[in-house]
């Protein structure tokens, strides 16, 4: 895993990793709440700068006001803008979700385009925007790069770029085309859940003969165990036990379980 490690060596420790994490979570999907092309698409452009959570908390309402483009494209601004106002930006997510369901409307016959040279043509739709709904509602791979993900891709030893596309690209190389779209989702679910930003939680993590960035974090495994997050957090194995059985997320809610943090 050091400076000596080939791109062979690289490559099948990659899909180790993937491995890995496809037995630790194996109910990995996307954590925004969405039925159809459309909302996915609007609740991807409205999780910029802010949590799938708060997005998930105001989708419900949104789309019982506008349920496809149409309806949307013809939304008075005001009203738009009050529906999303908690997830921040508010106003420039409004005019991007006028602006991109009018294009819809206008260019597409109502439908949501289902190739990225289209989609990131889009108000608000850039490559990450793009692949998750090509991913997640058309079938079409891809991978997504958030800030989770740039960050363990950096920490895992995959790449050392930092630009988000040259990121995509580098990791890419090292996956079969059919595994880029669960790869994104595992990647963020671990970096939510145990790999943080600030104090990974290395003594509770499951990578830790594969990382060369173990011991960066809480190393002690008592201590990191506390600082695993969601259903993988003290206290929530029962969660974590209905969410490995298969539960989806809607039904979890349905039973009172949160699901933030």
């Amino acid at each position: 895993m050091g400076p000596e490690e080939t791109p062979l060596g690289r490559k099948r420790r990659a899909r180790k990793i993937n491995r890995v994490l496809a037995e630790t979570y194996p109910y990995a999907v996307a954590e925004l709440d969405f039925t159809n092309a459309f909302e996915l698409l609007v609740a991807t452009v409205l999780s910029a700068q802010t949590t799938d959570v708060r997005v998930n908390a105001i989708t419900l309402a949104l789309f019982a006001a506008y349920p496809d483009a149409l309806a949307m494209s013809q939304a008075q601004p005001a009203a738009l803008q009050e529906i999303i106002r908690s997830t921040g930006f508010f106003r420039a997510k409004a005019a991007s979700l006028l602006a991109l369901s009018n294009r819809i409307v206008d260019e597409y016959d109502g439908e949501v385009p289902g190739r990225l040279e289209d989609l990131v043509t889009l108000a608000g739709v850039g490559r990450k925007t793009a692949n998750v709904v090509l991913g997640n509602a058309f079938g079409v791979p891809g991978i997504t790069v958030d800030t989770h993900f740039i960050r363990l891709a950096r920490r895992f030893g995959w790449t050392k770029e930092t630009d988000p596309v040259k990121i995509e690209h580098a990791v890419g190389a090292l996956f079969e085309p059919k595994d880029f779209t669960m790869l994104s989702h595992r990647v963020v679910f671990h970096g939510r859940r145990v790999c943080h930003a600030r104090k990974p939680a290395c003594g509770a993590c499951p990578l830790t003969t594969l990382c060369p960035s173990y011991g960066e974090g809480e190393t002690d495994e008592t201590k990191a165990a506390k600082l695993r997050k969601y259903e993988l957090a003290p206290g929530r194995e029962e969660l974590a036990a209905k969410m490995r059985a298969g539960a989806t997320r809607r039904e979890l809610r349905a039973q009172g379980y949160g699901l933030e943090a």
